[in-house]
């Protein structure tokens, strides 16, 4: 497939490892043994199976993600109490790149920014958080900001972006940076058309959004986005909220 979204065969296995691993209630070794019982079929060279010289470099950090919805959207079927509603489904990747003007060094940050978990049959998503195996932590702005020519003038809760049910989908993040320097900007993610889904009656998440500002001028992008920007123009991160579990009561 063109572009850096395809995922190797190994992303795959290690997706439908992590969905049923989850679902085991005991405390057990994680190990290839876990996956004897489960033949997992794919087309070569398909998104979920690539091929050399297919361009990976996403499969990992979204495409995985996708394949989990998937996965635990179809179990919910057999499975309606212990299935969650769908996750953000991204990782909402963002690096920058540039020269630090306080010290003519060159600088490069990436980072993945979390969002709202599904609800269950038991509780609301929790907001905020990052979803399913990413294996990544929240940047303490103080940090951030001591590390790279960044101002960062906004992060918080996304808040009413979980999706409405018997149970609420968790909330999204608003991650905000104004540039301190000339940078090369880039964004991949997910779910900013179709929205994570909810089950049994919840409704999806919101989409995520991506925007830059320039000069003051607001500009809405797409999932995916590599853009060069000046000093003082600002990049915005909305990330999805998580689907809702069952009908809403009101």
């Amino acid at each position: 497939m063109e572009g850096s979204i395809n995922a190797v065969y190994a992303i795959t296995l290690s997706a439908v490892l992590y969905v049923f691993r989850a679902l085991v209630k005991r405390d057990i070794p994680t190990n290839a043994g876990c996956l004897r019982p489960i033949d997992v079929i794919t087309r070569k060279g398909s998104i979920v199976d690539a091929e050399f010289p297919s361009s990976v470099a996403g499969g990992n950090v979204e495409t995985s993600q996708r394949i989990v919805d998937v996965i635990l959207g179809a179990l919910s079927q057999a499975l309606p109490q212990e299935i969650p509603a769908a996750h953000q489904g991204t990782m909402n990747n963002i690096t920058i790149g540039g020269i630090d003007p306080r010290n003519g060094q060159p600088f490069a940050y990436y980072e993945t920014i979390g969002g709202g978990m599904g609800a269950t049959a038991h509780s609301d998503g929790e907001s905020a958080v990052h979803c399913h195996m990413t294996n990544t932590l929240n940047t303490p702005v103080e940090a951030l900001e001591y590390s790279y020519p960044f101002l960062v003038t906004e992060y918080s809760i996304r808040r009413g972006t979980g999706g409405r049910g018997k149970h609420r989908g968790g909330d999204g993040i608003v991650r905000e940076i104004r540039l301190l320097a000339d940078s090369e900007v880039t964004v991949l993610s997910e779910r900013r058309l179709i929205p994570p889904y909810g089950l049994f009656g919840g409704e999806p998440g919101a989409v995520g959004r991506n925007i830059i500002s320039r000069n003051g001028v607001a500009e809405k992008m797409g999932g995916k986005f590599s853009v060069s920007l000046k000093k003082e123009d600002v990049v915005r991160v909305e990330t999805p909220g998580g689907g809702g579990y069952g009908k809403p009561e009101s």
